[in-house]
C-alpha cells in the first residue's frame, strides 16, 4: 500500500534509508524530532511510503518547488528512493514514484526531476523506464562541510 508518511512511521524511515547510503539510524534527539515535525507539516514536502504486510519496505520523497518561470507552475524535486534489499525488483519503488507523479500532476508541476547517487546499470534502467532522461539537463552537486 503506497501512502504519505506518518508521524509514527520514523523509526520504521530511519531503518529503511540503512538501504540508501546511510550507516547508522540518528539517536533521538531535538534536532531529529523538530526536523520530523518540519516535514510532515510541509505542505509541499511529501514523504512516500510503499507497505507490505504492515512493514515500510520502499520509499520516496518528492517535493514540489514552487517557480515563477514555466508560467508560474512549480516542479517536482525527487530524493532518497530507497527499497529494503529483500523487495527489490517487485514494482514497489515504481509505486512510489508513480504516486509522487499524481502528486506533482495535482501540484500543476510542469516537470519532475530526480538524482541518483548511484552509476549501477540496473539502478539507470530502473529510472530510465519509470520515465526519467538523463539527456535534458546536467546536475552539479556542491557538497557542504561543515
Amino acid at each position: 500500500m503506497v501512502r504519505e508518511a506518518r508521524k509514527e512511521d520514523l523509526q520504521e524511515i530511519l531503518k529503511l534509508y540503512l538501504y540508501l547510503h546511510e550507516e547508522s539510524i540518528p539517536e533521538p534527539s531535538d534536532c531529529l524530532s523538530n526536523t520530523w515535525k518540519q516535514i510532515l507539516e510541509d505542505e509541499n514536502h511529501h514523504l512516500i511510503v510503499n507497505e507490505v504486510a504492515g512493514s515500510i519496505v520502499s520509499s520516496c520523497v518528492c517535493i514540489i518547488i514552487p517557480n515563477l518561470t514555466r508560467n508560474i507552475r512549480p516542479y517536482a524535486f525527487l530524493e532518497n528512493v530507497v527499497t529494503h534489499a529483500d523487495f527489490r525488483g517487485r514494482g514497489l519503488a515504481s509505486e512510489c514514484l508513480e504516486y509522487a507523479s499524481q502528486i506533482a500532476k495535482r501540484c500543476n508541476c510542469y516537470k519532475m526531476m530526480l538524482l541518483t547517487g548511484s552509476s549501477k546499470k540496473e539502478t539507470l534502467d530502473f529510472y530510465r523506464n519509470a520515465g526519467y532522461n538523463s539527456t535534458d539537463k546536467t546536475a552539479f552537486i556542491q557538497w557542504i562541510n561543515i
